[in-house]
């Protein structure tokens, strides 16, 4: 065997197997490769598309915080505001409340104080007519000198 001839079997055999390949062997293999190239590529923009939405969301989620924030504020001051008012109606309705009790109870002062002089002067009355009696050694009749014992009663 001649050298030349196995170089060219060798270069024919090696020929045919690269057209075997690129027949059979590498349009699978390209295949595989781009579909794995456009998944990997998908992925990528599928990974972009998920940090673009998350700080979409982050933001979205600052703006609610904020605005919770802002609400929770203005509940609290109403709450504060709706505290201070109900104390002041409180202390205006005590205050309506005393002066009610306190006339009633000048009125109930003012009525026993009446009460009081009526009864001194029924007890004048009463005294007046005793100390005539022993002055006139007499039984005054009460009935007859009512008139007089009322006026007396009247200066008193």
């Amino acid at each position: 065997m001649n050298i030349n001839s196995t170089l060219i079997g060798q270069a024919i055999a090696f020929a045919i197997f690269v057209m075997f390949c690129m027949k059979f062997v590498w349009p699978p293999l390209i295949g595989a490769i781009n579909e794995r190239q456009r998944k990997i590529a998908e992925g990528l923009n599928a990974a972009e598309k998920a940090k673009a939405d998350l700080a979409t969301a982050e933001q979205d989620v600052q703006q609610e915080l904020t605005l919770a924030k802002t609400k929770a504020a203005a509940l609290i001051e109403q709450a504060n505001k709706s505290a201070n008012q109900l104390v002041e109606d409180a202390k205006t309705q005590a205050q309506v409340e005393g002066e009610r009790i306190r006339q009633q109870a000048q009125a109930s002062i003012d009525q026993e104080i009446n009460q009081a002089r009526e009864s001194l002067r029924a007890q004048v009355a009463e005294l007046a007519v005793l100390g005539a009696e022993k002055i006139l050694q007499d039984k005054v009749d009460v009935q007859k000198h009512a008139s007089m014992l009322d006026q007396l009663a009247a200066k008193l």
